[in-house]
């Protein structure tokens, strides 16, 4: 399969028959118009191929570890985020940041900081919500899927049991570390777990994505009956397994990930060190717990640079708002007398909450169509989730009319910078913007 017939096998079978994937000469891939858009438009919906929650970000709120949809109930997720705020006064953390770990050489995380709250509750009110011993006023205007655990740990929930078989058979039949699980490769998996939220919790979904072709490899290779095929017709079977994942190779992570503010020009080789040692780290405990001799090239060190590096510059954020918010603000909207009553039961606890009532499901995702787009510092599309929107899809929304057969384009960063800040930016993703707009700033 050439990779131009894998997007169009898969727009055909997501039925966004609305666009398609060219290749264009100077910026590589893109995304053109099938038909006309106004503004406002959906342009595309597209699923997650691999992304994982931040792991900071479990503190806030517990998703479904497939389609990442809020699961169990509005008391569950408040009785949640309450148990790991007692957690951390009790021990005195400020921030829940000193209890899971910090992100070095991380690019993104979750807030994971608490401030010291003005109402403190008792474990039972905690309790009763997480188990759902009690019910909040009109919480059943906003009802969550069901919690379903996953089938060997108590790591990974679900909002159904088609999410659960769906992530089982893509990625977690591998990265499982529940009792059913080998001792040694349990051991081996938790070590890796534990220095990725040391380090950077990246190296999860890169884990994914090599346990992702991993899966589809031995499902090709079933169907296709290569069980006693040569080693060159394995591989060829693996390449076709990585093929979804190869369109967004690129430089590897160490070499170009962004010098932070704080790291001396002087010193940017042993920073770069640094971080190649960690990925060399976190690859080593990986192997320990998965590595398979018929899928050997995924181990290599340069493969996993890569995909590292295929997040940092492909990501769209993985963000779904909190039906938390969303409750708390119906309740503030009611007329005057349900409000003060429902308030009697609330307000001590958005007074415990604070801030954090309306944290939203945070993470990394590489999303295999929005990745195609390419950048303009005045697009003419945007990613934006509208209110129906709530899971984990990246929702691609047109700011304006579109023409049949015109580029969609998108922006990877804050557009409304000054031309200088907005080129120094683009140069993490290795290129200089020409678009319209920059043209038109660019200094003489």
């Amino acid at each position: 399969m050439f990779l131009w017939e894998y997007y169009e096998e898969l727009i055909q079978s997501k039925k966004h028959d609305g666009i398609r994937v060219n290749y264009k000469g100077d910026h590589g891939k893109g995304v053109c118009a099938n038909k006309d858009f106004a503004e406002g438009d959906l342009i595309l919906k597209d699923q997650i191929l691999v992304g994982a929650q931040h792991s900071l970000n479990k503190i806030d709120c517990v998703v479904c570890s497939y389609c990442f949809r809020f699961i169990g109930s509005v008391e569950f997720q408040i009785g949640h985020r309450l148990y790991f705020q007692s957690i951390a006064s009790s021990i005195g953390c400020s921030s829940e940041r000193h209890c899971h770990g910090s992100d070095v050489g991380s690019s993104t995380c979750s807030s994971g900081v608490t401030k010291e709250k003005s109402t403190t509750l008792p474990e039972e009110v905690i309790e009763s919500l997480i188990t759902g011993d009690v019910s909040l006023p009109f919480s059943d205007h906003f009802p969550l899927p069901e919690i379903i655990a996953c089938q060997g740990c108590e790591e990974e929930r679900y909002c159904s049991q088609s999410c659960a078989d769906s992530d089982w058979e893509s990625y977690h039949s591998l990265l499982c570390a529940g009792p059913n699980t080998e001792p040694p490769r349990r051991s081996a998996l938790h070590k890796f777990v534990e220095h990725a939220n040391e380090t950077n919790d990246i190296f999860l979904v890169a884990a994914k994505a090599i346990t992702f072709t991993m899966l589809r490899y031995k499902k090709l290779k079933r169907q296709n009956d290569f069980q006693n095929k040569s080693a060159e017709s394995n591989f060829s079977l693996l390449m076709e397994a990585w093929k979804p994942l190869s369109m967004g190779f690129k430089k590897r992570w160490w070499d170009y990930v962004a010098l932070p503010e704080d790291v001396d020009a002087s010193d940017e080789d042993s920073f770069r060190q640094e971080i190649r040692d960690l990925a060399f780290t976190s690859l080593q405990l990986l192997k320990d717990a998965i590595f398979d001799a018929e899928c050997a090239p995924l181990f290599s060190l340069e493969v996993y640079g890569h995909i590292i590096g295929m997040f940092e510059l492909n990501n769209l954020d993985l963000v779904v708002a909190s039906p938390v918010e969303d409750y708390f603000i119906h309740i503030d909207d009611l007329p005057d007398d349900k409000k003060e009553e429902a308030e009697k039961a609330t307000a001590p606890l958005l007074d415990a909450l604070d801030d954090d009532y309306a944290v939203p499901c945070d993470g990394t995702a590489f999303f295999p169509l929005q990745s195609c787009m390419n950048h303009s510092c005045c697009p003419n599309a945007k990613a934006f989730k509208r209110d129906e929107d709530n899971d984990g899809h990246a929702v691609i929304i047109a700011l304006g009319p579109i023409s049949k057969d015109e580029e969609i384009t998108i922006s990877y960063i804050d557009e409304e910078l000054p031309y200088e800040e907005r080129q120094a930016e683009l140069a993490d993703y290795g290129f200089t913007c020409t678009c319209s707009k920059c043209q038109e700033e660019k200094p003489n």
